[in-house]
Protein backbone atom coordinates (compact mmCIF):
# COMPACT_ATOMS: atom_id res chain seq x y z
CA UNK A 1 0.00 0.00 0.00
CA UNK A 2 2.90 2.35 0.77
CA UNK A 3 4.27 1.86 -2.75
CA UNK A 4 0.84 2.59 -4.25
CA UNK A 5 0.46 5.73 -2.13
CA UNK A 6 3.91 6.90 -3.19
CA UNK A 7 3.07 6.30 -6.85
CA UNK A 8 -0.23 8.19 -6.55
CA UNK A 9 1.51 11.00 -4.73
CA UNK A 10 4.00 11.40 -7.59
CA UNK A 11 1.14 11.49 -10.15
CA UNK A 12 -0.75 13.93 -7.94
CA UNK A 13 2.31 16.19 -7.79
CA UNK A 14 2.20 16.42 -11.58
CA UNK A 15 -1.54 16.93 -12.15
CA UNK A 16 -1.66 19.59 -9.43
CA UNK A 17 1.92 20.76 -9.85
CA UNK A 18 3.58 23.65 -11.71
CA UNK A 19 3.63 21.96 -15.16
CA UNK A 20 -0.12 21.42 -15.18
CA UNK A 21 -0.73 24.88 -13.73
CA UNK A 22 1.23 26.34 -16.65
CA UNK A 23 -0.74 24.24 -19.15
CA UNK A 24 -4.09 25.24 -17.63
CA UNK A 25 -3.31 28.94 -17.48
CA UNK A 26 -1.57 28.79 -20.86
CA UNK A 27 -4.67 27.28 -22.45
CA UNK A 28 -6.77 30.06 -20.93
CA UNK A 29 -4.42 32.69 -22.34
CA UNK A 30 -4.47 31.00 -25.77
CA UNK A 31 -8.28 30.92 -25.83
CA UNK A 32 -8.47 34.52 -24.60
CA UNK A 33 -6.27 35.71 -27.48
CA UNK A 34 -7.94 33.39 -30.02
CA UNK A 35 -11.41 34.67 -29.16
CA UNK A 36 -10.57 38.34 -28.69
CA UNK A 37 -10.83 38.75 -24.88
CA UNK A 38 -14.53 37.78 -24.54
CA UNK A 39 -14.38 37.89 -20.72
CA UNK A 40 -13.78 41.63 -20.91
CA UNK A 41 -16.08 42.42 -23.84
CA UNK A 42 -19.15 40.40 -22.85
CA UNK A 43 -19.29 40.31 -19.04
CA UNK A 44 -21.81 43.17 -18.74
CA UNK A 45 -24.07 41.43 -21.26
CA UNK A 46 -23.75 38.16 -19.32
CA UNK A 47 -24.73 39.89 -16.08
CA UNK A 48 -27.90 41.20 -17.77
CA UNK A 49 -28.81 37.66 -18.85
CA UNK A 50 -28.22 36.34 -15.33
CA UNK A 51 -30.32 39.10 -13.79
CA UNK A 52 -33.17 38.29 -16.18
CA UNK A 53 -32.87 34.61 -15.36
CA UNK A 54 -32.90 35.23 -11.61
CA UNK A 55 -36.13 37.20 -12.02
CA UNK A 56 -37.62 34.52 -14.30
CA UNK A 57 -37.81 36.96 -17.22
CA UNK A 58 -35.80 34.97 -19.73
CA UNK A 59 -37.34 32.95 -22.58
CA UNK A 60 -35.66 29.66 -21.73
CA UNK A 61 -38.96 27.78 -21.51
CA UNK A 62 -39.20 27.99 -25.31
CA UNK A 63 -35.97 26.06 -25.78
CA UNK A 64 -34.98 22.41 -25.43
CA UNK A 65 -33.05 21.34 -22.37
CA UNK A 66 -33.46 20.21 -18.77
CA UNK A 67 -32.96 23.35 -16.64
CA UNK A 68 -32.97 27.12 -17.06
CA UNK A 69 -29.71 28.96 -17.84
CA UNK A 70 -29.75 30.49 -14.35
CA UNK A 71 -30.22 27.08 -12.73
CA UNK A 72 -27.28 25.76 -14.76
CA UNK A 73 -25.15 28.62 -13.43
CA UNK A 74 -26.19 28.08 -9.81
CA UNK A 75 -25.67 24.32 -10.16
CA UNK A 76 -22.07 24.83 -11.27
CA UNK A 77 -21.56 27.45 -8.55
CA UNK A 78 -22.91 24.93 -6.05
CA UNK A 79 -20.02 22.65 -7.02
CA UNK A 80 -17.31 25.30 -7.04
CA UNK A 81 -18.32 27.42 -4.04
CA UNK A 82 -17.23 24.86 -1.50
CA UNK A 83 -14.99 24.49 1.50
CA UNK A 84 -12.11 25.50 -0.73
CA UNK A 85 -13.40 29.07 -0.60
CA UNK A 86 -12.94 29.04 3.18
CA UNK A 87 -10.18 26.55 3.95
CA UNK A 88 -8.42 26.54 0.58
CA UNK A 89 -7.97 30.29 0.28
CA UNK A 90 -6.72 30.47 3.87
CA UNK A 91 -4.18 27.74 3.14
CA UNK A 92 -3.02 29.51 -0.04
CA UNK A 93 -2.53 32.82 1.78
CA UNK A 94 -0.81 31.13 4.72
CA UNK A 95 1.62 29.28 2.44
CA UNK A 96 2.08 31.85 -0.32
CA UNK A 97 1.50 35.09 1.55
CA UNK A 98 -1.08 37.81 0.74
CA UNK A 99 0.32 38.04 -2.79
CA UNK A 100 -1.24 34.67 -3.60
CA UNK A 101 -4.51 36.55 -4.03
CA UNK A 102 -3.17 38.53 -7.01
CA UNK A 103 -2.16 35.38 -8.86
CA UNK A 104 -5.51 33.84 -7.95
CA UNK A 105 -7.27 36.85 -9.55
CA UNK A 106 -5.17 36.70 -12.71
CA UNK A 107 -5.86 32.99 -13.02
CA UNK A 108 -9.59 33.64 -12.66
CA UNK A 109 -9.55 36.26 -15.43
CA UNK A 110 -8.19 33.81 -18.00
CA UNK A 111 -10.28 31.03 -16.47
CA UNK A 112 -13.44 32.95 -17.34
CA UNK A 113 -12.67 32.41 -21.03
CA UNK A 114 -11.87 28.74 -20.48
CA UNK A 115 -15.17 28.19 -18.67
CA UNK A 116 -17.04 29.99 -21.45
CA UNK A 117 -15.58 27.59 -24.02
CA UNK A 118 -16.39 24.50 -21.94
CA UNK A 119 -20.04 25.49 -21.58
CA UNK A 120 -20.48 26.56 -25.20
CA UNK A 121 -19.02 23.34 -26.59
CA UNK A 122 -20.96 21.35 -24.00
CA UNK A 123 -24.25 22.70 -25.37
CA UNK A 124 -23.23 22.43 -29.02
CA UNK A 125 -22.33 18.76 -28.85
CA UNK A 126 -24.92 17.55 -26.32
CA UNK A 127 -27.19 14.61 -27.09
CA UNK A 128 -30.67 13.45 -26.20
CA UNK A 129 -30.16 10.01 -24.68
CA UNK A 130 -32.41 7.00 -25.16
CA UNK A 131 -34.20 7.72 -21.88
CA UNK A 132 -35.23 11.13 -23.22
CA UNK A 133 -32.80 13.10 -21.03
CA UNK A 134 -30.26 15.56 -22.39
CA UNK A 135 -26.62 14.77 -21.69
CA UNK A 136 -23.48 16.68 -22.50
CA UNK A 137 -20.10 17.79 -21.30
CA UNK A 138 -16.45 17.52 -22.20
CA UNK A 139 -16.64 13.79 -22.98
CA UNK A 140 -19.28 14.47 -25.64
CA UNK A 141 -17.53 17.36 -27.37
CA UNK A 142 -14.28 15.37 -27.32
CA UNK A 143 -16.04 12.40 -28.93
CA UNK A 144 -18.28 14.24 -31.40
CA UNK A 145 -16.13 17.29 -32.08
CA UNK A 146 -12.69 15.66 -32.22
CA UNK A 147 -13.82 12.15 -33.10
CA UNK A 148 -11.76 10.76 -30.20
CA UNK A 149 -14.17 8.52 -28.30
CA UNK A 150 -11.38 6.95 -26.21
CA UNK A 151 -10.31 10.37 -24.93
CA UNK A 152 -13.90 11.19 -24.01
CA UNK A 153 -14.13 7.84 -22.22
CA UNK A 154 -10.97 8.68 -20.28
CA UNK A 155 -12.44 12.00 -19.11
CA UNK A 156 -15.68 10.27 -18.05
CA UNK A 157 -13.77 7.51 -16.24
CA UNK A 158 -11.76 10.05 -14.25
CA UNK A 159 -14.90 12.06 -13.42
CA UNK A 160 -17.06 9.10 -12.40
CA UNK A 161 -14.48 7.96 -9.83
CA UNK A 162 -13.22 11.29 -8.51
CA UNK A 163 -16.77 12.44 -7.74
CA UNK A 164 -16.83 9.98 -4.82
CA UNK A 165 -13.83 11.65 -3.25
CA UNK A 166 -13.42 15.33 -4.02
CA UNK A 167 -17.15 15.92 -4.40
CA UNK A 168 -18.38 13.49 -1.76
CA UNK A 169 -16.18 12.06 1.03
CA UNK A 170 -13.97 15.13 1.30
CA UNK A 171 -17.01 17.38 1.68
CA UNK A 172 -18.86 15.35 4.33
CA UNK A 173 -15.65 14.79 6.29
CA UNK A 174 -14.95 18.53 6.41
CA UNK A 175 -18.57 19.24 7.32
CA UNK A 176 -18.54 16.63 10.10
CA UNK A 177 -15.35 18.07 11.60
CA UNK A 178 -16.69 21.64 11.50
CA UNK A 179 -20.05 20.61 12.93
CA UNK A 180 -18.39 18.73 15.75
CA UNK A 181 -15.83 21.40 16.67
CA UNK A 182 -18.19 24.41 16.53
CA UNK A 183 -21.66 23.01 17.31
CA UNK A 184 -20.69 19.76 19.12
CA UNK A 185 -22.67 17.68 16.62
CA UNK A 186 -21.55 14.02 16.60
CA UNK A 187 -19.94 13.14 13.27
CA UNK A 188 -22.30 10.21 12.76
CA UNK A 189 -25.29 12.58 13.02
CA UNK A 190 -23.78 14.86 10.37
CA UNK A 191 -23.20 11.82 8.18
CA UNK A 192 -26.79 10.60 8.44
CA UNK A 193 -28.30 14.07 7.91
CA UNK A 194 -26.08 14.92 4.93
CA UNK A 195 -26.70 11.55 3.30
CA UNK A 196 -30.46 12.00 3.70
CA UNK A 197 -30.50 15.59 2.46
CA UNK A 198 -28.33 14.65 -0.52
CA UNK A 199 -30.61 11.77 -1.48
CA UNK A 200 -33.76 13.92 -1.25
CA UNK A 201 -32.32 16.23 -3.90
CA UNK A 202 -30.35 13.96 -6.24
CA UNK A 203 -33.18 11.44 -6.59
CA UNK A 204 -34.99 14.12 -8.60
CA UNK A 205 -32.15 14.49 -11.08
CA UNK A 206 -30.77 17.71 -12.53
CA UNK A 207 -34.18 19.41 -12.53
CA UNK A 208 -34.49 19.14 -8.75
CA UNK A 209 -30.83 20.01 -8.29
CA UNK A 210 -31.42 23.15 -10.35
CA UNK A 211 -34.52 24.06 -8.34
CA UNK A 212 -32.59 23.70 -5.07
CA UNK A 213 -29.39 25.45 -6.14
CA UNK A 214 -31.15 28.49 -7.60
CA UNK A 215 -32.41 29.19 -4.06
CA UNK A 216 -29.54 27.80 -1.97
CA UNK A 217 -26.55 29.26 -3.83
CA UNK A 218 -27.61 32.93 -3.79
CA UNK A 219 -28.53 32.62 -0.09
CA UNK A 220 -25.30 30.96 1.03
CA UNK A 221 -23.08 33.24 -1.06
CA UNK A 222 -24.81 36.42 0.14
CA UNK A 223 -24.79 35.15 3.75
CA UNK A 224 -21.03 34.63 3.67
CA UNK A 225 -20.30 37.82 1.72
CA UNK A 226 -22.32 39.95 4.16
CA UNK A 227 -20.32 38.54 7.07
CA UNK A 228 -17.07 39.40 5.27
CA UNK A 229 -18.32 42.86 4.27
CA UNK A 230 -19.19 43.70 7.88
CA UNK A 231 -15.58 42.99 8.82
CA UNK A 232 -14.18 44.97 5.88
CA UNK A 233 -16.41 47.97 6.58
CA UNK A 234 -15.64 47.91 10.30
CA UNK A 235 -11.92 48.08 9.50
CA UNK A 236 -12.21 50.16 6.34
CA UNK A 237 -9.24 52.29 7.33
CA UNK A 238 -7.09 49.16 6.95
CA UNK A 239 -8.34 48.36 3.44
CA UNK A 240 -5.82 50.53 1.48
CA UNK A 241 -2.97 49.01 3.46
CA UNK A 242 -4.30 45.47 2.93
CA UNK A 243 -4.68 45.93 -0.84
CA UNK A 244 -1.21 47.44 -1.01
CA UNK A 245 0.22 44.54 1.00
CA UNK A 246 -1.47 42.03 -1.32
CA UNK A 247 0.06 43.57 -4.46
CA UNK A 248 3.46 44.25 -2.87
CA UNK A 249 3.92 40.69 -1.70
CA UNK A 250 2.76 39.31 -5.07
CA UNK A 251 5.86 40.71 -6.75
CA UNK A 252 8.36 41.04 -3.89
CA UNK A 253 7.49 38.21 -1.50
CA UNK A 254 6.92 38.74 2.20
CA UNK A 255 9.29 38.51 5.13
CA UNK A 256 8.49 36.40 8.18
CA UNK A 257 6.50 38.08 10.97
CA UNK A 258 4.90 36.59 14.05
CA UNK A 259 3.83 33.04 13.33
CA UNK A 260 4.02 33.58 9.57
CA UNK A 261 7.06 31.94 8.00
CA UNK A 262 7.37 34.32 5.06
CA UNK A 263 6.84 33.59 1.37
CA UNK A 264 8.68 34.08 -1.89
CA UNK A 265 7.22 35.40 -5.14
CA UNK A 266 7.37 31.85 -6.52
CA UNK A 267 5.33 30.57 -3.57
CA UNK A 268 2.77 33.34 -3.96
CA UNK A 269 2.41 32.51 -7.65
CA UNK A 270 2.24 28.76 -7.12
CA UNK A 271 -0.37 28.76 -4.35
CA UNK A 272 -2.40 31.57 -5.90
CA UNK A 273 -2.65 29.89 -9.30
CA UNK A 274 -3.40 26.50 -7.75
CA UNK A 275 -6.14 27.94 -5.54
CA UNK A 276 -7.70 29.83 -8.44
CA UNK A 277 -7.88 26.71 -10.61
CA UNK A 278 -8.99 24.39 -7.83
CA UNK A 279 -11.67 26.82 -6.69
CA UNK A 280 -13.45 27.63 -9.96
CA UNK A 281 -12.55 24.38 -11.82
CA UNK A 282 -11.97 26.27 -15.09
CA UNK A 283 -10.11 23.86 -17.36
CA UNK A 284 -11.19 20.71 -15.53
CA UNK A 285 -14.36 20.37 -17.62
CA UNK A 286 -16.75 19.55 -14.77
CA UNK A 287 -19.06 22.54 -15.23
CA UNK A 288 -19.64 21.71 -18.89
CA UNK A 289 -21.93 18.87 -17.81
CA UNK A 290 -24.46 21.13 -16.08
CA UNK A 291 -24.32 23.97 -18.60
CA UNK A 292 -24.76 21.46 -21.44
CA UNK A 293 -28.34 20.67 -20.43
CA UNK A 294 -29.51 24.30 -20.11
CA UNK A 295 -32.49 25.56 -22.09
CA UNK A 296 -30.81 28.02 -24.41
CA UNK A 297 -31.36 29.29 -27.98
CA UNK A 298 -27.64 29.23 -28.78
CA UNK A 299 -24.56 27.51 -27.31
CA UNK A 300 -22.58 30.75 -26.96
CA UNK A 301 -25.36 32.32 -24.93
CA UNK A 302 -24.91 29.72 -22.19
CA UNK A 303 -21.15 30.01 -22.48
CA UNK A 304 -21.40 33.74 -21.84
CA UNK A 305 -23.41 33.07 -18.70
CA UNK A 306 -20.99 30.35 -17.57
CA UNK A 307 -17.96 32.63 -17.45
CA UNK A 308 -19.59 34.77 -14.75
CA UNK A 309 -19.46 31.74 -12.46
CA UNK A 310 -15.68 32.09 -12.26
CA UNK A 311 -16.03 35.76 -11.38
CA UNK A 312 -18.51 35.05 -8.57
CA UNK A 313 -16.60 32.10 -7.14
CA UNK A 314 -13.04 33.40 -7.26
CA UNK A 315 -13.06 37.15 -7.78
CA UNK A 316 -15.80 37.70 -5.19
CA UNK A 317 -16.24 34.86 -2.67
CA UNK A 318 -12.59 33.72 -2.48
CA UNK A 319 -11.42 37.33 -2.43
CA UNK A 320 -13.61 38.07 0.58
CA UNK A 321 -11.91 35.33 2.56
CA UNK A 322 -8.42 36.44 1.58
CA UNK A 323 -8.96 40.16 2.19
CA UNK A 324 -10.49 39.54 5.62
CA UNK A 325 -7.52 37.38 6.61
CA UNK A 326 -5.04 40.07 5.55
CA UNK A 327 -6.97 43.00 7.07
CA UNK A 328 -7.38 41.39 10.47
CA UNK A 329 -3.71 40.43 10.78
CA UNK A 330 -4.72 36.79 11.24
CA UNK A 331 -1.66 35.59 9.32
CA UNK A 332 0.51 36.43 12.32
CA UNK A 333 -1.17 33.64 14.31
CA UNK A 334 0.50 30.93 12.26
CA UNK A 335 -2.86 29.19 11.76
CA UNK A 336 -3.99 27.76 8.43
CA UNK A 337 -7.06 26.28 6.70
CA UNK A 338 -10.51 26.80 8.25
CA UNK A 339 -8.98 27.71 11.63
CA UNK A 340 -7.29 30.74 10.06
CA UNK A 341 -10.49 31.98 8.44
CA UNK A 342 -12.48 31.39 11.63
CA UNK A 343 -9.89 33.34 13.64
CA UNK A 344 -10.08 36.27 11.19
CA UNK A 345 -13.89 36.41 11.45
CA UNK A 346 -13.88 35.97 15.23
CA UNK A 347 -11.32 38.76 15.69
CA UNK A 348 -13.96 41.28 14.57
CA UNK A 349 -17.33 39.55 15.00
CA UNK A 350 -16.54 37.88 18.32
CA UNK A 351 -18.72 34.90 19.14
CA UNK A 352 -20.55 35.19 15.80
CA UNK A 353 -17.40 34.74 13.72
CA UNK A 354 -16.92 31.02 14.27
CA UNK A 355 -20.57 30.06 13.64
CA UNK A 356 -20.66 32.16 10.44
CA UNK A 357 -17.62 30.36 9.05
CA UNK A 358 -18.95 27.00 10.25
CA UNK A 359 -22.40 27.52 8.77
CA UNK A 360 -20.82 28.71 5.54
CA UNK A 361 -18.70 25.56 5.48
CA UNK A 362 -21.76 23.34 6.00
CA UNK A 363 -23.80 25.08 3.30
CA UNK A 364 -20.90 25.19 0.85
CA UNK A 365 -20.15 21.52 1.44
CA UNK A 366 -23.76 20.43 0.96
CA UNK A 367 -24.15 22.37 -2.28
CA UNK A 368 -20.98 20.74 -3.61
CA UNK A 369 -22.34 17.30 -2.77
CA UNK A 370 -25.53 17.54 -4.79
CA UNK A 371 -23.94 18.90 -7.96
CA UNK A 372 -20.96 16.55 -7.91
CA UNK A 373 -23.37 13.64 -7.66
CA UNK A 374 -24.83 14.79 -10.97
CA UNK A 375 -21.37 15.18 -12.49
CA UNK A 376 -20.48 11.65 -11.48
CA UNK A 377 -23.78 10.33 -12.84
CA UNK A 378 -23.22 12.01 -16.19
CA UNK A 379 -19.75 10.53 -16.48
CA UNK A 380 -21.07 7.07 -15.56
CA UNK A 381 -23.96 7.52 -18.04
CA UNK A 382 -21.46 8.16 -20.83
CA UNK A 383 -19.68 4.88 -20.09
CA UNK A 384 -22.54 2.55 -19.08
CA UNK A 385 -25.73 4.23 -20.34
CA UNK A 386 -28.81 5.63 -18.54
CA UNK A 387 -29.39 2.48 -16.44
CA UNK A 388 -26.45 3.33 -14.18
CA UNK A 389 -27.76 6.74 -13.08
CA UNK A 390 -29.92 5.65 -10.10
CA UNK A 391 -27.53 2.98 -8.72
CA UNK A 392 -24.75 5.57 -8.91
CA UNK A 393 -26.84 7.97 -6.80
CA UNK A 394 -27.41 5.30 -4.14
CA UNK A 395 -23.69 4.54 -3.97
CA UNK A 396 -22.85 8.26 -3.83
CA UNK A 397 -25.15 8.74 -0.84
CA UNK A 398 -23.64 5.75 0.98
CA UNK A 399 -20.14 7.09 0.39
CA UNK A 400 -21.27 10.51 1.66
CA UNK A 401 -22.15 8.93 4.99
CA UNK A 402 -18.87 7.00 5.11
CA UNK A 403 -16.90 10.17 4.45
CA UNK A 404 -18.35 11.82 7.54
CA UNK A 405 -17.27 9.08 9.91
CA UNK A 406 -13.99 7.84 8.45
CA UNK A 407 -11.09 9.35 6.55
CA UNK A 408 -9.46 7.11 3.93
CA UNK A 409 -6.20 8.72 2.76
CA UNK A 410 -5.93 6.39 -0.26
CA UNK A 411 -9.38 7.33 -1.55
CA UNK A 412 -8.72 11.04 -1.02
CA UNK A 413 -5.38 10.94 -2.83
CA UNK A 414 -6.71 8.82 -5.70
CA UNK A 415 -9.77 10.99 -6.35
CA UNK A 416 -7.84 14.24 -5.98
CA UNK A 417 -5.39 12.94 -8.58
CA UNK A 418 -8.16 11.90 -10.98
CA UNK A 419 -9.88 15.25 -10.50
CA UNK A 420 -6.75 17.01 -11.77
CA UNK A 421 -6.30 14.42 -14.52
CA UNK A 422 -9.71 15.39 -15.96
CA UNK A 423 -8.02 18.53 -17.26
CA UNK A 424 -5.80 16.67 -19.75
CA UNK A 425 -8.47 15.38 -22.19
CA UNK A 426 -10.59 18.48 -21.56
CA UNK A 427 -7.81 20.90 -22.52
CA UNK A 428 -6.97 18.88 -25.62
CA UNK A 429 -10.59 19.23 -26.70
CA UNK A 430 -10.69 22.96 -25.98
CA UNK A 431 -7.52 23.72 -27.93
CA UNK A 432 -8.40 21.70 -31.03
CA UNK A 433 -12.01 22.93 -31.05
CA UNK A 434 -11.08 26.59 -30.53
CA UNK A 435 -11.96 27.28 -34.17
CA UNK A 436 -15.46 25.87 -33.62
CA UNK A 437 -15.73 28.02 -30.50
CA UNK A 438 -14.72 31.15 -32.41
CA UNK A 439 -17.38 30.45 -35.03
CA UNK A 440 -20.08 29.95 -32.38
CA UNK A 441 -19.15 33.20 -30.65
CA UNK A 442 -19.15 35.19 -33.89
CA UNK A 443 -22.42 33.63 -34.99
CA UNK A 444 -24.16 34.57 -31.75
CA UNK A 445 -22.87 38.10 -31.24
CA UNK A 446 -23.53 39.05 -34.87
CA UNK A 447 -27.21 38.08 -34.57
CA UNK A 448 -29.27 40.94 -33.05
CA UNK A 449 -32.38 38.75 -32.83
CA UNK A 450 -30.63 36.24 -30.58
CA UNK A 451 -28.90 38.93 -28.52
CA UNK A 452 -32.18 40.67 -27.69
CA UNK A 453 -34.19 37.58 -26.76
Amino acid sequence: MTAIMDFLDSINSFVWGPPMMIILVGTGIFLTLRLGFPQFRHTSYALKLIFKGALKKDDSAKNEGEITPFQALTSTLAATIGNGNIAGVATAVAAGGPGALVWMWLTALVGMCTKMCEATLGVKFRIKDKDGAFAGGSMYFIKKGLGQAWLGWLFAFFGAICAFGIGDMVQTNSMALVGNSVFNIPVIVTGVVMALLTWIVVVGGIKRIGEVTEKLVPFMAIFYIIGALIIIISKINMLPWAIGEIFRSAFTGRAAIGGFAGATVAQAMRFGVARGIFSNEAGLGSASMAHAVAKTPHPARQGTIAMVGVMIDTLIVCSMTGIVIVMTGALETGLTSTALTAHAFTAVLGGLGGPIVALGSLLFGYSTLITWCYYGQQCARYIFGPAVVKPYAWLFVAVAFAGAVVKVPFVWLLTDTLNGAMAIPNLIGLVFLSGVMAKELKDYFSNPELLNR
